[in-house]
């Protein structure tokens, strides 16, 4: 029997008995639309995930951190300067695989714009900064080389300080405006973007077009942020933090040796990112004189520990799913096994006038098949429907993602199990004596 005539059976038969045909569907609908949401979720998360660690650095961002000397080298702990600017100027020079370097000294420091004021962290930091700390500007530019050695009054903010300082402004109108830090005047050359999770985005997009904004600010102050530190950033450059604020805290040292608050790198390349560690180690042993007291802070385990919990999601999800689809092939096979005894006779008959066991066993399999198809097109629907919902439901989470390769393993898990579904009952119906199918009753 050729394919489309067993398929012009199999959908006459489904046709023939639509309730019962739609009551086997059911299963592999809701198996389906369940797999398809889910893998749809769990791609929207992953997404999510993913822009935010790039927003906060990447895989590629090393942080140089202070570490408690071991007990063997404490009689020794006063020959290490600890983390000063030349072991910046060393790495540089010695470790070709990072490609920026950023040192930064901090400053609480008395901030004031008219009769505005207010306290807030105060950064000085290299041109460096911007790429390894992934900045981006709104409007300006960010602190130069020419900056750092002229110790010029430039300052780069955060969004959060431009609307907290010039109210009504815009990043544009504020550039060439003036700060005061400490009573110092600073002019402001450029402004950041705003920093902010998808689901922060779209929460004040929507309550920005319900004229909500007053209630997002209020409400976002107690919620935690993890961009509030780049939204209220106020960067100058690192020579001038020191000449203006810092050179009379250290009369004895000069920019070279003193010491700074953060040092922050960028790995040129991924692939040789071990290496890359073992260049900055080698470095900081030559400035710290041998002295065990730094480590390299990298985000590799975070990001082991959120690639094993967003596959533990999937995989959850898709046994979730995959249950309802078997439950569905089992609702299938019942079916199927119903029908055969209600076409015994048929099957007889169809026997005897020349019909081969393949020819039944091919019928009732694609019937089967069918049933789990169109039951697999119905799910489609359903799964982008159920996506609709839980993105109406819950607009500010990570929003879900339907992807093609979704959908198309979704539809082939459904024939999979209709085929499996089908194989007992096309097995029965196709071993059946002829003479005995003749006479039932």
């Amino acid at each position: 029997m050729s394919p489309f005539r067993l398929l012009e059976t199999a959908l006459r038969e489904i046709t023939a008995h639509k309730f019962r045909s739609a009551l086997s569907m059911l299963g592999v609908v809701l198996g389906v639309g369940s797999l398809i949401a889910t893998m749809a979720l769990t791609r929207g998360i992953e997404r999510g995930v993913r822009a935010f660690m790039q927003q906060i650095g990447g895989l590629e961002f090393v942080n140089v951190t202070n570490k408690e000397i071991s007990g063997q080298q404490m009689d020794f702990w006063n020959l290490s300067p600890g983390r000063t600017l030349m072991d910046a100027r060393v790495i540089a020079a010695s470790a070709p695989l990072i490609s920026h370097i950023s040192p930064e000294m901090n400053l609480g420091a008395a901030i004031s714009v008219g009769e505005i004021s207010d306290r807030n962290l105060v950064i000085g930091v290299w041109p460096d900064h911007a790429v390894a700390a992934r900045h981006e500007l709104a409007q300006g530019r960010f602190i130069t080389a020419w900056d750092v050695e002229r110790a010029t009054k430039a300052v780069v903010i955060g969004d959060e300080i431009r609307t907290r300082f010039f109210p009504g402004k815009s990043a544009t109108e504020t550039l060439g405006k003036q700060l005061l830090i400490n009573g110092s005047p600073f002019q402001v050359v450029g402004v950041f973007k705003r920093y902010e999770r998808e689901q922060d985005k779209r929460m004040r997009e929507i309550l920005a077009a319900r004229n909500k904004g007053a209630a997002r600010a209020g409400s976002s102050r107690h919620r935690f942020d993890p961009f509030r530190r780049k939204n209220t950033s106020i960067l100058i450059p690192l020579s001038t933090m020191f000449h203006e604020f810092k050179a009379g805290l250290f009369p004895m040292d000069d920019m070279e040796s003193v010491r700074i608050d953060t040092l922050t790198l960028r790995v040129r390349n991924l692939d040789h990112f071990r290496e890359a560690l073992e260049q900055v180690r080698n470095a900081l042993n030559v400035t710290h004189r041998g002295v065990d007291d730094f480590d390299l802070e990298t985000r590799e385990e975070w990001f082991d520990r959120m690639e094993s919990n967003i596959a533990a999601t999937k995989m959850s999800g898709g046994l979730i799913a995959a249950i309802s689809l078997i439950v569905g092939g089992i609702g299938i096979t019942n079916i199927m096994l119903a029908s055969i005894t209600e076409r015994i006779r048929e099957i007889g008959i169809r026997m005897a006038v020349g019909a081969r066991q393949r020819d039944i066993f091919l019928q009732i399999l694609a019937e089967s098949v069918s049933i789990s198809l169109l039951g697999g097109a119905c799910g489609i629907i359903a799964g982008i429907a159920l996506v609709e919902v839980l993105i109406r439901v819950a607009p500010t989470e990570n929003l879900p993602v339907i992807e093609a390769t979704s959908i198309l393993l979704s539809v082939a898990f459904a024939v999979l199990i209709g085929a499996a579904s089908g194989i007992y009952p096309a097995l029965k119906a196709s071993r059946l004596e002829p003479i005995s199918a003749l006479r039932y009753e």
